[in-house]
């Protein structure tokens, strides 16, 4: 993880939450084929070295609302960067970061140290447990059929057991809006190389 670090990815603020800082990359393909080619297998996107527009989105909600998350046990569910874990670290929460992918949570621990906050990681799927948090985060979830599958029943268990769950979204095609209630939204700067634009409208909805 250090050799991606330095060699594919600067230190650099979040374009919409600028309190947070990110180990980000300019350029996605290239970072994408060597993670493959060092771990001898296909392997899913760098999601961790980029600042995602629902990410963005709920980071930015989470600074501007600390009484929602301070005090309380917090999950970032496939926390990719880490990017939302930390704004909840900052607000006040106790924050669990969970992904599936081992680079990811080596980012995350990368990005927690650079903001001087703590979270902690847990690898795994969690999708079939129960959401064990009083608040739930999810930035992009919804980028694909089979994830939203999974993802959106375990966040509307965990809201009908009483959490708090956000979801931020820039419109991705497989986002349910049945049982959503948009609490803001935001035009947010995007990487153009992987969203072929260069500005994401991304809603904070609650499950």
């Amino acid at each position: 993880m250090t050799r991606f670090l330095r060699q594919y990815t600067r230190l650099a603020p979040v374009p919409l939450a600028p309190e947070v800082l990110l180990h980000q990359a300019d350029e996605p393909i290239g970072l994408w084929e060597d993670t493959e080619r060092g771990a001898g297998t296909q392997q899913p996107p760098p999601f961790w070295a980029f600042a995602w527009a629902g990410g963005q989105a709920l980071a930015r909600y989470v600074l501007d609302h600390p009484e929602l998350v301070a005090g309380r046990t917090v999950l970032d569910l496939a926390t990719g960067s880490g990017l939302v874990a930390i704004a909840a670290a900052r607000a006040g929460g106790t924050v669990t970061a969970n992904d599936i992918d081992p680079l990811s949570l080596a980012a995350t621990e990368a990005n927690a140290a650079a903001n001087g906050v703590r979270v902690t990681c847990a690898g795994g799927d969690l999708l079939d447990g129960p959401p064990g948090a009083d608040v739930l985060l999810a930035g992009d979830v919804c980028y694909s059929r089979e994830m939203t599958a999974r993802v959106m029943p375990f966040l509307r268990r965990a809201a009908a057991g009483g959490a708090l769950v956000l979801l931020g979204d820039p419109g991705r095609a497989y986002l349910p809006r049945e049982g959503l209630t948009a609490r803001a939204a935001y035009d947010v700067p995007v990487t153009e190389a992987l969203e072929s634009t260069t500005v994401r409208h991304t809603t904070v909805w609650q499950v």
